[in-house]
């Protein structure tokens, strides 16, 4: 069963819809779906749907809802692109990660006691995955191609459960460098693992669109799924 639910902010000074996606059954844990700079978009939707049918309640929150509510865009076409970065220009990373963290107590209240939640993110979503894991409770935390996360190191002390990230070796918004410093800076963590994917891109594990490598995303997205059986049940 899917549907568009409205969560109240940490301050209660306004409320956002997420993209609500359960399982037939009993959830096994929550995972939140981060969404790209492109909104929740049929992608991110379809993720949180295959959540769902791997027994978990997903939500995917409309994290862009203070700058524009509802919006969708195609990274495949160049104006919605544009368009996308524009958005991420104004966006206020702090503000999405305490609507994250209302999410994160949305699903926690629909579980019950005791139930876990994970979050998994892409591109901007993969930075506000880790940023997450330093600054929520989440209870497991992924990211694919995260931008950023090398300016981020200084809060890793503050990681307190596992965290798993996918690191395309060939990321034109993640030079060499930048993932070398992750590496350095995060490859004796003992709650964080990187894997690379030498020779992918940026969004190849994106669920539509002319980004998207198939071998890649299906063995990404196998690493993700076991992740979470581990961390979150």
């Amino acid at each position: 069963m899917t549907a568009t639910i409205s969560i109240d902010t940490l301050d209660h000074a306004g409320s956002f819809d997420a993209y609500l996606a359960e399982p037939t059954d009993t959830p096994r844990a929550a995972i939140i779906v981060i969404q790209e700079i492109f909104g929740v978009n049929a992608g991110m939707r379809r993720r949180c749907d295959l959540w769902a049918e791997a027994g978990y309640l997903a939500f995917a929150p409309d994290l862009f809802w203070r700058i524009e509510p509802g919006v969708e865009l195609d990274p495949d076409i160049r104006d919605q692109f544009q368009r996308a970065l524009a958005l991420m220009g104004q966006f206020d990373q702090d503000k999405g990660i305490a609507d994250i963290e209302a999410t994160i107590r949305a699903a926690r209240h629909k579980l019950g006691d005791g139930g876990k939640v994970g979050v998994v993110g892409y591109c901007l979503g993969g930075r506000l995955a880790f940023m997450c894991a330093t600054r929520t409770d989440t209870d497991a935390s992924v990211g694919y191609y995260g931008v950023g996360i090398d300016g981020l190191l200084g809060e890793k002390h503050a990681i307190a459960h596992p965290v798993l990230l996918h690191v395309p070796a060939e990321d034109h918004f993640v030079d060499k460098t930048a993932q070398q410093r992750m590496h350095e800076g995060l490859d004796d963590h003992p709650k964080v693992t990187l894997i690379d994917y030498p020779g992918l891109d940026h969004g190849f594990a994106t669920e539509f669109g002319q980004r998207r490598n198939e071998a890649g995303a299906t063995a990404a997205d196998q690493r993700t799924a076991t992740f979470f059986a581990t961390n979150l049940g």
